[in-house]
């Protein structure tokens, strides 16, 4: 890179990703001045290959999304951050798009680009895959990763969002079991912040599994995927529907405590 161009931080945060980082590091390794790796006690060589990578490595407890994500912006030397997980890796389009924005300064102050999933056990997306549109390139002195333990979104306050026509693939699960777990403990995270009344989330319990399992299979077109498209589809919605169950349970135990005991 000249010495003209926006210097550039790469920052990860992992934990037992030592199958995955490595691709992570290496998509990035072209366009990011530095790579910072936030580790919350990996107890494989995730560490290892990120170092050998010549990543710059930090350790902190795991105290949620959000917070890991802000650590890892104030581990960073260079206030543009490219902030990723372990499991996404970005595509030579995307690495382009970006080396040409940071030639110079870029004219918004944050960027969104598309994470494509793939399912587990494939190399790249299947076709017309579906994904998430999040702001992962920024200007940490504009926006920053909000405090939250389960949103690990970017607040961009007022500022104006551009979006990136490349994408990164997003390897979030190894297995389908692992997708499968992955939900399950997200969910449970969610069913705890959720500011839902039991009344309402009652009346959504028969409806929540075929809806969300339509949506994941149409809307977001995981009817290319073959067989994987339905497992797919049937775990998200599974997942969704045991959040309602997760609440509802919590609720009740919450009542039952409160009442006086004779």
């Amino acid at each position: 890179m000249n010495a003209s161009h926006i210097p550039l931080s790469a920052c990860i945060i992992a934990k037992n990703e030592a199958d995955r980082i490595g691709a992570c590091i290496q998509s990035v390794k072209d366009i990011a001045d530095e790579v910072v790796v936030v580790d919350s006690g990996s107890t494989d060589d995730t560490l290892a290959v990120a170092q050998a990578l010549g990543a710059k490595t930090f350790h902190r407890d795991w105290t949620g999304y959000g917070p890991q994500k802000r650590f890892s912006e104030e581990c960073a030397s260079h206030d543009w951050i490219l902030n990723l997980d372990a499991d996404e890796v970005v595509s030579p389009a995307l690495a382009a798009e970006i080396r040409a924005l940071l030639r110079s300064e870029p004219p918004l102050r944050a960027y969104r680009l598309k994470l494509r999933t793939v399912y587990p056990n494939r190399s790249r997306p299947r076709l017309w895959a579906d994904f998430h549109n999040y702001v992962r390139l920024y200007d940490r002195r504009a926006v920053r990763f909000r405090d939250s333990a389960v949103h690990d979104t970017v607040d961009v306050r007022s500022e104006r969002v551009g979006q990136l026509h490349g994408s990164a693939a997003h390897f979030s699960a190894r297995s389908f079991q692992h997708m499968k777990d992955k939900l399950e403990s997200y969910s449970g995270l969610q069913a705890k912040v959720m500011k839902k009344t039991p009344a309402n989330m009652f009346l959504r319990l028969p409806f929540e599994y075929p809806l969300v399992f339509l949506r994941y299979f149409l809307v977001r077109r995981h009817f290319t995927g073959g067989w994987d498209g339905v497992r797919a589809a049937h775990i998200a919605a599974r997942a969704r529907f045991r959040r309602l169950l997760k609440f509802l349970r919590a609720h009740e135990a919450r009542k039952q405590e409160s009442q006086p005991h004779g």
